[in-house]
C-alpha cells in the first residue's frame, strides 16, 4: 500500500499472463545443446528452452528414449533437433598425464619451459603430468602445441590396428618387373617415419633385383634362406641371422640364386614403397 495525498494506490505484482508475455522468446536466435535433454531434469530443461525461442537440439544415448521424446508436444516443432550420441568410457587422466611426461622427457623439455609455452602454470602442468588434474581443451591443445603434436597424439586409445600387425593376416603382393613378393610389417598411418616389409626371395633368381624406394638408409635381415645382395657393384652373400645395412642412394640389387625361397625383412627410412 501506497499512499499519496488523498489517494490511495496499491502496487501489485504483474499478471502471470504479462510475465509470460515479458519472457517469451527471450532466448530467440539462440542455440541451447543439451546433453541427455531427453528424460528427466534435462528433458524439462529442453522443454523450457525451447519455450523461450531457442533452437534446442538434445541429446541422449538411449535411442528407445530419444524416440519417445521426439512425440512430446513440445518437441515436434521444427526449432527442436534430437541427436544420439554413444556413451564411452571418460579417459582417466593419467593417461593423458603419462604421454605428456613422457613425450616431454623424450624431448628433454623441462616443466617450466613447457608450461610456458602452453600457458600454463608449471604446478599445474605438474599435476596433469601425475595424473592430480583434467586439462581443459584449451590447455590439452597449448600443451599439444608445446610439445609439437596434435591433440590426437593424447586422446587415441592404443588399439591392436593401428599397433600390431598378425603373422596370420599377412597378406602378399607383387610388382610386374621383379620376381619378389613382398608383405607389410608395419602400419603408415600416424605418421610413422619406418617402414617394415617381409620379402619373399624364390629359388633360382635369373640376376639381381633393383627395388627403386622412396627411402634415405635401408636394413636387410635374413630370416631364411641365402640372399646376394650388390652394392656399388660389389656382391656380399647374406645366410640366416645375416644383415645389411646401406644407404638407398647406393647402386644396388639383390637375388636368390638358391634351390630353395629365402625370406627377409626389409626396412627403411622413412618409406621404403
Amino acid at each position: 500500500m501506497v499512499r499519496t495525498g488523498l489517494v490511495d494506490h496499491v502496487l501489485q505484482p504483474p499478471s502471470s499472463q504479462a510475465y509470460k508475455r515479458s519472457r517469451t522468446n527471450r532466448l530467440e536466435g539462440k542455440i541451447a545443446l543439451i546433453s541427455g535433454g531427453t528424460t528427466g531434469m534435462g528433458a524439462a530443461i529442453a522443454k523450457r528452452f525451447q519455450a523461450e525461442g531457442a533452437t534446442m537440439i538434445a541429446t541422449g544415448a538411449n535411442p528407445e528414449t530419444l524416440e519417445k521424446a521426439k512425440k512430446e508436444p513440445w518437441a515436434s516443432k521444427s526449432t527442436s533437433f534430437f541427436m544420439f550420441t554413444e556413451m564411452k568410457k571418460n579417459i582417466p587422466s593419467a593417461q593423458f598425464g603419462g604421454k605428456i611426461r613422457a613425450l616431454r622427457q623424450r624431448l628433454k623439455l623441462t616443466l617450466d619451459c613447457t608450461a610456458r609455452a602452453a600457458g600454463i602454470s608449471k604446478p599445474f602442468l605438474s599435476q596433469i603430468e601425475r595424473g592430480l588434474a583434467m586439462p581443459s581443451i584449451a590447455s590439452l591443445k597449448g600443451i599439444a602445441d608445446a610439445l609439437g603434436v596434435a591433440v590426437q597424439y593424447f586422446v587415441d586409445a592404443p588399439s591392436e590396428q593401428k599397433f600390431v600387425c598378425r603373422g596370420e593376416e599377412l597378406s602378399f603382393f607383387e610388382f610386374a618387373d621383379t620376381a619378389n613378393s613382398f608383405a607389410r610389417l608395419t602400419h603408415k598411418s600416424g605418421g610413422r617415419r619406418l617402414e617394415a616389409v617381409l620379402v619373399r626371395f624364390p629359388p633360382y633368381q635369373s640376376g639381381p633385383a633393383d627395388m627403386p624406394t622412396s627411402a634415405d638408409e635401408e636394413f636387410l635381415y635374413v630370416t631364411s634362406g641365402e640372399i646376394s645382395l650388390t652394392l656399388e657393384g660389389k656382391t656380399f652373400v647374406l645366410k640366416t641371422g645375416d644383415s645389411a645395412h646401406y644407404q638407398s642412394t647406393l647402386p644396388q640389387g639383390w637375388l636368390n640364386n638358391q634351390s630353395t625361397e629365402a625370406l627377409a625383412i626389409w626396412v627403411g627410412t622413412p618409406n621404403l614403397l
